[in-house]
């Protein structure tokens, strides 16, 4: 069950966890469409309710797919809604005559199939917090009989972890690598040494706070795994979730005060039963807890159209703890019972099955495959239009007999600050100068060439626009051949009436055998080295304003050609401008030595890339120019990625030399950030915009 157009509300996230990736905003119910039938009718609205059923025949246990809308009736809290949209899901096998799925290479290939009408997304969680060792070798034969027989080629499926990030979780169809994760599950029930920085935090707590701790993280990655499915698609999803459930207390015998080092300082003695009326009131107010963290996950699945399917990989267990730790049998019995119960109040809950209790796993994990392929899809507005945040039940039920539905049992309906949320109007993104000027950090790359270049432009001699251009090389591939980095650049300057502006390699050097075409402005400056990969370089020339193609050939060390891209620029008339400011060309010094070269140094070439470290100073040159030759005011001030201004930069200004900025990035923590330059003159205003990015 989903409610349309709300954006689902997370669980409450524990202290200590790896966060998921936050939940995006439940986009507006549709549901998948059958050949025979015509585009599914697509409700919207905050009251929408979207419910799949699955209708079985009691004798036989097949899915009965022959039914109509008018078979089935939907009462919320009792009272009769009227369904506005039916759809058929129906999704068979691909033969094996049939063209292969495509493979899973990409974000854009998972996004593209995930959408396909005859396409199942499962996720397989593999709870290794709480599965134990030995556990996790009888539950590996069903798993891979489920992969290796159960799934079609075209269903995708995802394995994950408790600590797996959402962000990492990727689906595949290649069933030989699903098999080898499997073959790798190993349990780790009641053993707390830790394998991770993350679990190093917590390993020397008490073994019940450790517990909590998994119990947080595991239910979190399923409400995670949850949201990553319902932003990928309407319709039933399945997680099939492996474990042995969740205890709300430990036992005396097993609570060690240092989980780390279990049996020291533990003085539990041996089948003693905690009796101490502190104890049980802890142990009420544990489950209680337990009980509230359960129910924000099954929510969370709900809201994303998710089912869980409960693996318990004890078969038919008759005892939760081993002999030898001295748990008596009371508390025994009430712990595994306790356990299988959170495992039903997770599949029964979210539409799903609780594959417990019985030693034929495989048996119940075909149920999971059928489940899936056959459902009916139910949509209705609630008449009631709730938005008290409360439990409101549905009920689905069939004029035919002899059949067994199952649909969920109801929905919590959304606040009235949720329903706010939801409806209210997207919030602005930054102004486009702040996207561009983010933009910017990758577009110099051109998609991933041999090199990176900058072109930037200034205020030339009779009314010429200066245009400096600068490039520098990319780290050569893995898979490159000896000898292909990038020592040279030939670059061609054409006006748009034909003529040739520049032509020349950058830098130039006596092998190359190229100059500039007679009618050229010789170059202002090139600087670099043709006999090893240059570190940079960049050239000068003048053009008349207006449009200039720019024509870049890279050149290894042996004058062979190894990239080309070309670019068209549009030359601005700084002349016939009120207010204008030149591109501003970027420095970088990691020593005081360096920033006092770069300062003394007009020609150096300025850097490509706008990606830095903390260690570094950037030093930042630009002109600015007004009407009648009186100087604009400047200003600077640095933004985050947003457009929020964060502080005033000062700006170093020398008569008859460029403006000049000093900028350290040492107080600065690691992202993406701006820098606005701002003139103004009476007549007219004028703004750059410099994104760049920090890492470590």
């Amino acid at each position: 069950m989903i409610v349309g157009l709300c954006a689902a509300v997370p669980a409450q996230q524990p202290p200590v966890q790896q966060p998921p990736a936050q939940q995006p905003p439940a986009r507006p119910p549709s549901t998948p469409q059958t050949p025979p039938q015509g585009p599914p009718v697509i409700r919207s609205g905050i009251n929408f309710v979207s419910v799949d059923v699955i209708v079985t025949d009691k004798k036989s246990g097949e899915v009965v797919l022959d039914m109509k809308q008018d078979d089935f009736e939907v009462r919320e809290d009792k009272k009769p809604q009227q369904v506005q949209t039916f759809d058929v899901v129906k999704i068979d096998p691909l033969t094996a005559e049939g063209p292969a799925p495509r493979a899973i290479r990409s974000t854009y290939d998972e996004e593209s199939e995930a959408r396909q009408p005859n396409v199942r997304l499962f996720v397989i969680f593999l709870d290794d917090y709480h599965v134990r060792r030995g556990n996790d070798l009888a539950v590996r034969r069903p798993l891979i009989d489920f992969v290796q027989n159960q799934l079609a080629p075209q269903d995708m499926v995802a394995i994950m972890y408790p600590l797996t990030p959402v962000t990492a979780l990727t689906f595949t169809r290649d069933h030989g690598s699903l098999i080898s994760a499997i073959n790798k599950f190993e349990g780790r029930k009641g053993v707390y040494e830790p394998r991770n920085e993350f679990e190093e935090r917590y390993a020397y707590y008490p073994a019940a706070t450790v517990e909590r701790i998994r119990d947080d993280v595991t239910l979190t990655a399923v409400s995670g795994a949850a949201v990553k499915l319902g932003g990928m698609r309407e319709g039933r999803k399945t997680i099939v979730f492996v474990s042995e459930g969740f205890t709300a207390t430990l036992p005396p015998q097993l609570n060690d005060p240092i989980a780390a080092l279990p049996g020291i300082g533990n003085r539990a003695q041996p089948g003693a039963q905690a009796n101490d009326p502190r104890a049980d009131s802890q142990n009420f107010f544990n489950q209680m807890d337990l009980t509230s963290r359960l129910r924000e996950t099954y929510e969370t699945v709900n809201r994303n159209n998710t089912s869980i399917y409960a693996v318990d990989p004890r078969g038919l267990a008759a005892f939760e703890y081993d002999v030898n730790q001295g748990v008596a049998l009371q508390t025994d019995r009430q712990n595994l019972t306790a356990t299988i119960d959170t495992l039903y109040v997770l599949a029964n809950n979210t539409d799903g099955r609780a594959i417990v209790n019985r030693n034929d796993l495989a048996a119940g994990m075909k149920q999971i495959i059928r489940d899936a392929s056959g459902y009916y899809l139910l949509g209705y507005t609630s008449a009631s239009a709730p938005t008290d945040g409360k439990f409101h039940t549905i009920d689905v039920r069939v004029k035919r007999p002899g059949v067994e539905i199952r649909a969920r049992k109801g929905y919590w309906a959304y606040t009235a600050d949720d329903a706010a949320r939801a409806t209210a109007p997207p919030k602005p993104g930054p102004p486009p100068a702040v996207s561009n000027a983010l933009n910017s950090i990758v577009e110099p790359t051109h998609g991933g060439h041999a090199a990176r270049f900058w072109t930037g432009t200034d205020r030339g001699p009779d009314g010429q626009t200066r245009v400096a251009f600068a490039w520098e090389p990319l780290a050569a591939q893995e898979n490159a051949r000896p000898g292909d980095a990038a020592a040279r650049v030939v670059l061609t300057a054409t006006a748009a009436d034909g003529h040739p502006v520049f032509r020349g390699r950058v830098p130039d050097d006596a092998a190359g055998g190229a100059a500039p075409d007679a009618g050229a402005a010789p170059a202002a400056s090139t600087t670099g080295s043709a006999t090893k990969p240059a570190a940079a370089a960049s050239v000068a020339f003048s053009a008349p304003p207006g449009a200039v193609e720019l024509r870049i050939i890279v050149e290894n060390a042996q004058g062979r050609v190894i990239d080309s891209t070309s670019e068209t620029l549009t030359l601005p008339d700084y002349a016939q401008t009120q207010v204008s400011l030149s591109t501003p060309r970027v420095y970088r010094a990691r020593t005081a030595r360096e920033m006092l070269q770069l300062r003394n140094n007009p020609d150096a070439p300025p850097i490509v890339t706008r990606e830095f470290s903390r260690a570094e100073r950037l030093l930042i040159r630009f002109d600015a120019y007004a009407a009648g030759g009186t100087p604009p005011e400047v200003t600077a001030r640095l933004l985050n990625r947003a457009g929020q201004p964060m502080a005033d930069v000062p700006i170093q200004a020398t008569e008859g030399k460029p403006l000049v900025i000093d900028f350290p990035l040492a107080s600065l923590a690691a992202g993406e950030y701006i820098l606005e330059l701002n003139a103004k003159a009476p007549s007219g205003t004028a703004q750059q915009m410099i994104g760049f990015r920090i890492g470590g």
